[in-house]
């Protein structure tokens, strides 16, 4: 080969290497324990969410936008490995000890460690100890806490690392500061944070200044948690900002989600949040316990102002942010989400899932289409155990109000055969009903 083949040759690789398009930014959002009510692009009037609604208005906003289960840890399980964590029996929340995400799941931030990017955890971790902590599991920086719940002003148990922190800053006014130094320390770089609030989590505390914007709300409860959740919208407008400042906003996709619906049955720690219209609480497969506010932005490249109806979950989020970045998924990863991307971008017209699952217990629903099959936990009514088989229309009772199961047996036979397809790919839980955090 001549030296000029051989010049020409190099200077056609740098052409090609040059032309790649960066690889962008990763932000997740997880907000926690948050009622589907709760927010301005849902229709809340007594707590204003103005960045919460700006993030929706800058991406799409699905209206059916689900968790795979609907406790704290479970899901968060499922985001980061993006398969039903009931694959690998992580059901419920840990209790303590050696339990917590199996070491054999490899989760997203291992993917983007391996693929150069920087990782972080800012805020609540609840996936176990140990070999378990977050920077054994693909993230290079960690400030927050391990377990399910924290208090909001205690420092004892804020870890930066695996070292106390020592900060006596409002916790989820840390999350946000720490969130937007790493995105600081990192614009010049591709990197992934997942933010993870505790809010709007009990124990029930604010600062006396945002309390103060709320003095109208008569109930001490209900003006706590407004007060809980308008910090952390705060916290979001920060990290927006951010963004927009060091001029990565076209550069990032960013996902918003809470981890399961509001706690509003006895029996879990009730926080003053609302699910309207829908019916159940967190710890129930009603609407209630797992339909959460969802949004996915990224400026410049997916639709802005957007609404989508079509079902989709959080392990989604997973397998999205993987095509986004180009690393795409591996044949061998047996994920259960799906990119949506293509989706987003109206290349794909059809629903991205022919039908989504839960199991939580004895408790389990099957959605496909606008066709719910649930049996729940009878304390969302009052109740004790669990219900026989309901089945509903979403599109014509979003409220899960008329049982048609006695006037559609076919239906009910066709839902349940697949859940127990579904089931078959599915492990006893490794451990018991864990802590209602």
């Amino acid at each position: 080969m001549s030296r000029l083949v051989l010049i020409f040759a190099a200077f056609a690789g740098s052409l090609a290497v040059a032309a790649e398009p960066p690889k962008p930014n990763i932000v997740f959002i997880v907000g926690d324990d948050m009622g589907y009510a709760d927010v301005g692009f849902h229709g809340c009037k007594d707590i204003p969410t103005p960045h919460l609604d700006a993030l929706a208005k800058s991406g799409t906003r699905f209206t059916n936008g689900y968790v795979s289960g609907p406790y704290c840890s479970p899901t968060r399980a499922g985001l980061l490995t993006g398969r039903y964590q009931n694959r690998f029996g992580h059901e419920f929340n840990p209790a303590g000890g050696q339990q917590g995400l199996p070491t054999t799941e490899v989760t997203i931030a291992d993917k983007f460690k391996a693929a150069g990017y920087r990782t972080a955890l800012v805020g609540k971790w609840h996936l176990g100890t140990g070999e378990r902590h977050p920077q054994k599991r693909g993230f290079d920086d960690f400030f927050g806490f391990l377990g399910g719940a924290h208090d909001y002003f205690n420092p004892n148990g804020i870890l930066r690392g695996t070292e106390p922190a020592g900060d006596k800053t409002y916790l989820t006014d840390a999350i946000a500061r720490e969130s937007v130094a790493f995105i600081d320390r990192n614009k010049d770089r591709p990197f992934f944070l997942y933010l993870a609030f505790n809010a709007v989590h009990t124990p029930m505390q604010a600062d006396d200044p945002r309390l103060a914007k709320f003095a109208s709300i008569k109930d001490p409860t209900r003006r706590k948690y407004a007060a809980m959740m308008s910090a952390m919208d705060d916290a979001v407008g920060q990290v927006v900002s951010k963004l927009k400042d060091a001029k990565l906003t076209e550069k990032t996709l960013v996902a918003f989600i809470s981890d399961n619906g509001g706690p509003t049955m006895t029996g879990t720690t009730t926080n003053g949040s609302s699910n309207a219209p829908l019916r159940g609480s967190k710890r129930t497969t009603l609407e209630g316990g797992v339909r959460v506010p969802f949004v996915v932005s990224w400026p410049g490249t997916l639709p802005a102002g957007a609404t989508d109806a079509r079902p989709v979950i959080q392990l989604d989020l997973h397998a999205t942010a993987l095509g986004a970045s180009g690393l795409g998924v591996k044949p061998d990863a047996k994920l259960d989400g799906v990119d949506l991307l293509p989706f987003l971008t109206i290349r794909k017209t059809e629903t991205p899932h022919a039908a989504l699952y839960w199991r939580f217990g004895q408790q389990m629903a099957i959605r496909k289409g606008d066709w719910k099959l649930v049996k729940y936990d009878l304390a969302a009514e009052g109740g004790k155990g669990t219900s026989a088989a309901k089945l509903y229309n979403l599109a014509d009772d979003i409220g899960e109000a008329t049982d048609l199961a006695a006037k559609e047996p076919a239906r009910v036979r066709d839902l349940q055969a697949a859940w127990d397809d579904w089931n078959k790919g599915n492990v006893k839980p490794l451990w018991g009903g864990g802590k209602a955090e």
